[in-house]
């Protein structure tokens, strides 16, 4: 082989590393970029909270003490296709403002500390606002760990989770 194609072989083989390197970046940045979020933000300010990866079947929950039945109430939700669905809420007693009838396709238990405990509820939520609690907190349980939404929040805030994809809560200047 000659000096003259060797030295183009040379930068053949470098340019064709330069672009499978770029191809590849772009792919791992894309995939970074589509993949959705759940977001924990504040209503009014759009503040931040918290911002966590959301693959499908990831669970979340909200527990927090009704403020008419005075009794702990645990909503529990799954991300699911991008959506934030219902899957169970478990509650002490029956009582003013929650469930007293089970709707079309869910069903009723008890857990092992004698709590109800509702399934198959057909809801999604786009996005999910809570109110935190002034004489109670809300508790989010996430990906093993218990926050506290007063302390995370405030007293009385007005709190959203959204599932949102990486390039959008970026570009679209999404929960500041």
């Amino acid at each position: 082989m000659s000096f003259r194609s060797d030295f183009h072989f040379k930068k053949w083989l470098i340019a064709t590393a330069a672009i499978m390197i770029f191809i590849t970046a772009a792919a791992v940045s894309l995939n970074l970029l589509s993949a959705e979020y759940l977001v924990l933000y504040n209503y009014e300010t759009n503040a931040r909270y918290v911002t966590v990866k959301a693959d499908d079947g990831m669970m979340f929950s909200v527990e927090f003490i009704h403020s008419v039945n005075q009794t702990p109430l645990k909503d529990t939700y799954i991300i699911d296709d991008g959506q934030i669905r219902a899957h169970s809420t478990t509650y002490r007693s029956f009582g003013a403002g929650v469930q007293t009838a089970l709707n079309e396709g869910e069903k009723m238990t008890y857990d092992d500390e004698g709590n109800m405990v509702i399934t198959g509820i057909d809801k999604t939520f786009d996005p999910l606002i809570y109110i935190v609690g002034t004489v109670s907190d809300h508790i989010l349980e996430l990906n093993g760990k218990e926050i506290s939404l007063r302390n995370l929040c405030g007293r009385n805030a007005r709190v959203v989770f959204d599932v949102a994809p990486l390039y959008e809560i970026l570009t679209k200047g999404m929960f500041d």
